[in-house]
């Protein structure tokens, strides 16, 4: 039996957004913050309004291991 990690309460107004230099000034991107105890939130810089994806720290770690690895970079145009 496994158990979902329970998100931690986050006020997301009152993260701290960041976002890649390499990053467009058109807002076509994305930014990301530490929402406390691990989690990483993530959102669309043209979207704020929209609640943010919260990401367990083993996910967003094997997201960034995945990146470091090329898994993804066939998607790349």
């Amino acid at each position: 039996m496994s158990t979902t990690p329970t998100p931690p309460n986050v006020d997301f107004s009152m993260l701290q957004w960041i976002k890649a230099r390499a990053s467009s000034q058109n807002g076509a991107c994305v930014e990301v913050a530490d929402a406390g105890d691990g989690w990483i939130a993530l959102r669309d810089s043209k979207n704020r309004e929209r609640e943010p994806f919260l990401f367990t720290p083993a996910e967003w770690a094997a997201f960034k291991d995945g990146l470091r690895n090329g898994e993804f970079d066939h998607l790349s145009t």
